[in-house]
């Protein structure tokens, strides 16, 4: 009862505050720099208040895998929406993600993702989703910068769920290795339909690279389940899909 309390009357304001300041600013900064660095240096700083106002402890593992010079395609698992500010404060990456196209309408928050770089997804129409993954191949191959997916399409209640090929198609197109990234211990602080933020511990840990450079598109559902049973591994879910 002390947490949920904590959560509605302290936690919650906090977080409201944060992000509307650090939304500013980021904002700001985008009429300065239309590469989305800075942006990305403020998101950073905006994670790291949310999860230290949250009492969010973070134990990152294998992050020295990934080089930042190098571009990836990161795909993770999503059980919360704590999950952004947890990729933000511990990958070592310049990355970009898919957020569905609705967030893009949401007035402040929508200018934000577009002048950040971020690329919208239309859920329910394959040939616009083909393009945003086409785009996010391309910023991949020009730009040198890394996107993150999310395979399972959306936050997940209790389990993990079939992968989609959308991170797995992407890698392929640009070259680049998919680095699966598993989550442990998301739902614990913030359960979907809840909207009440716990303290807790959390785990991110990032497998191993693996490379796409000789796949073909006809290698895309292969590498989709190669990827999924890593980050099932990853996160603690090793269990086969329902």
């Amino acid at each position: 009862m002390l947490s949920k309390l904590r959560s509605i009357f302290i936690t919650a304001p906090m977080i409201v505050f944060a992000t509307v300041m650090m939304g500013t600013m980021s904002l700001f900064a985008s009429f300065f720099d239309p590469t989305g660095r800075r942006m990305h240096a403020i998101a950073r700083g905006w994670s790291r208040i949310l999860l230290a106002v949250s009492g969010i402890r973070v134990i990152a593992e294998g992050v020295d895998k990934l080089d930042p010079a190098q571009g990836y395609v990161l795909a993770a698992n999503h059980a919360s929406y704590m999950d952004i500010p947890v990729l933000m404060i511990t990958v070592p990456l310049q990355f970009r993600f898919f957020a569905k196209q609705g967030l893009f309408r949401i007035p402040f928050l929508g200018t934000h993702l577009q002048r950040a770089g971020h690329i919208p997804v239309v859920r329910g129409d394959a040939r616009a989703s083909l393009k945003s993954m086409s785009e996010g191949a391309r910023m991949i191959r020009e730009r040198k910068l890394s996107v993150l997916l999310f395979p399972e399409g959306g936050r997940t209640v209790d389990h993990l769920e079939e992968f989609k090929e959308g991170p797995a198609y992407v890698a392929i197109k640009a070259g680049v290795p998919i680095v699966p990234v598993g989550l442990e211990g998301m739902r614990k602080i913030l359960r979907m339909h809840t909207g009440i933020v716990y303290p807790g511990t959390v785990h991110l840990r990032v497998g191993d690279p693996i490379e796409t450079s000789q796949l073909t598109l006809r290698d895309r559902e292969a590498l989709t389940k190669q990827v999924r049973d890593q980050v099932a591994e990853l996160c603690g879910e090793s269990v086969a899909v329902h």
